[in-house]
């Protein structure tokens, strides 16, 4: 091999890459590759997140935190065994009853229907403008339309509210703690309806029932007096913004009473 002008000429140039090593390397990494190896290992494990001997030594000893004696006690439960047995009783003791929720009781509401409904209808809470009468505003006259739609009227029916006054922003988890869940189970069991129409994640909630993902779905909710045909929607301030929403309602509502949900 000849060096071009003025360049001398070193050994170097005489080693050309060789393909064929170049091939084998090429191959056998492929060949790793192709049996899901493609990582460097060792026999000994590395804990890469474990800190350093020193590091932990010199790390200060963790303080335990002291309870905040500022901080309010947890909400006081309801006793099961004070709910009353009958409705009657039961509405005067949702209009009185301290533990339920905290507030004005002039602020509550009563529930309104008979025992044995055909069918129950359970909101989340009253309307800020109700007086005597729950959901006297807005959503109100939208449940109203749909009773209209679906072939019956809000005297046909038993409607109630898992709250019993209007509480904005309110705590739903601290009302499980209360155990209101138990009292709307055993309000209920006391009406009896041949269906239940629950309104809203958070009352569903309480009875152990998730929030549909669709406007409507159909279940079952079960109670030591039996199963009872559940309907589950949106609240209905859901479903006064959401004007898709209303068309699956009437769907679920069709199947629900067609008797090809099973129930």
């Amino acid at each position: 091999m000849i060096a071009p002008a003025r360049q001398v000429k070193t050994p170097a140039m005489d080693h050309r890459p060789n393909p064929e090593f170049l091939l084998d390397i090429t191959g056998a990494l492929d060949w790793w590759r192709d049996a899901g190896v493609d990582a460097d290992f060792l026999d000994d494990p590395v804990s890469w997140l474990a800190p350093s001997e020193e590091e932990v030594e010199r790390r200060p000893a963790r303080t335990p935190v002291a309870p905040n004696p500022d901080a309010p006690p947890p909400p006081a439960a309801l006793d099961p065994a004070a709910l009353p047995t009958d409705l009657a009783a039961f509405t005067a003791w949702w209009m009185s009853e301290p533990l339920l929720v905290e507030g004005d009781l002039a602020a509550r509401v009563p529930p309104r229907g008979k025992a044995g409904a055909r069918l129950m209808v359970v909101v989340e809470e009253p309307e800020a403008e109700d007086g005597d009468t729950l959901l006297a505003g807005v959503h109100g006259r939208l449940l109203d339309a749909m009773l209209a739609a679906f072939g019956t009227r809000r005297e046909d029916v038993y409607l109630a509210s898992a709250l019993p006054r209007h509480m904005p922003g309110a705590d739903w988890q601290a009302a499980r703690e209360r155990g209101l869940g138990r009292v709307l189970a055993h309000h209920v069991a006391l009406v009896a309806p041949e269906r239940l129409f629950v309104m809203g994640s958070n009352a569903l909630s309480l009875i152990g029932h998730e929030s549909p993902q669709r406007p409507a779905v159909l279940q079952s909710f079960n109670h030591e007096g039996g199963s009872i045909p559940l309907l589950a929607s949106w609240a209905l301030p859901s479903l006064l913004n959401q004007a898709r929403a209303k068309p699956a309602l009437w769907r679920a509502w069709l199947e629900w009473t067609s008797g090809r949900a099973g129930a």
